[in-house]
């Protein structure tokens, strides 16, 4: 198993210091990192990651609502295989009409992305849960809809604050999901509230065992009232001890 580090995480520090940020996530122990928004970037964080031996096999980017070839531009320029959309608002998610809309953009961004060598996934939040579309949660109706080659990023925090079981929507989704954002905390919305990895209420042992087919384990916090590197260094520390 592999960790990345999804750099929302530290986007404050990236902000005042982008090189001194992944020369400090590097010490930590990370050789992977997932960039988010990476087109104005791509240049500055490709130069950091060759000078501390860090790979970015995914990353986040709005492909429905950006230049979706300066984006698959900019994954070669890192090195990036999957661009993964993590962002489509809970409106959005309401009908299977709307859904069908989101999956056929997602097919026709993936037809693009095979072009540049560049796999397409797709990233949740909460609100593709609590939907529910035909009986099945949202997230699981897109998930029929989807090309074979699209992938899905499952965020197993906010499908439990979704109120959905996330061992059950992993193995619901099965071999589509490669990828898992790992985070912890009390299962709600105050995202301040978040834990190092193994602190909260997120079974994570099980969850990556119910991810039949993960790529990367991808370590996150949306926000963090701590010390953010030491909230990541003992993520990191929980992961590589391994399950007891």
């Amino acid at each position: 198993m592999t960790y990345s580090l999804q750099l929302y995480t530290v986007r404050k520090p990236l902000e005042e210091d982008l090189p001194g940020t992944i020369a400090r996530v590097a010490e930590l122990g990370f050789t992977k990192v997932e960039p988010y928004n990476f087109v104005s970037t791509a240049d500055a964080l490709a130069a950091a990651f060759a000078e501390n031996g860090i790979t970015a096999p995914s990353g986040h980017a709005p492909l429905l609502s950006a230049d979706q070839d300066e984006i698959f531009a900019a994954a070669n320029k890192l090195g990036i295989t999957t661009v993964i959309d993590p962002f489509i608002a809970a409106e959005q998610w309401q009908s299977a009409e709307d859904i069908q809309k989101i999956a056929d953009g997602l097919n026709a961004a993936a037809k693009k992305g095979a072009e540049y060598g560049v796999r397409v996934g797709y990233h949740n939040h909460a609100w593709e849960l609590e939907s529910k579309i035909n009986g099945t949660t949202a997230l699981e109706y897109f998930e029929t809809l989807l090309d074979p080659e699209l992938v899905l990023e499952v965020d197993t925090y906010w499908v439990s604050v979704g109120g959905a079981n996330a061992v059950d929507i992993l193995t619901s989704l099965g071999e589509r999901v490669k990828y898992i954002h790992i985070k912890d905390g009390p299962l709600n919305n105050d995202t301040k509230a978040q834990l190092p990895a193994g602190q909260g209420e997120v079974p994570i042992w099980d969850v990556i065992g119910a991810a039949k087919s993960l790529e990367v384990g991808v370590v996150e916090f949306d926000d963090y009232e701590g010390d953010i590197f030491d909230g990541i260094a003992a993520s990191l520390a929980f992961l590589n001890a391994g399950k007891a």
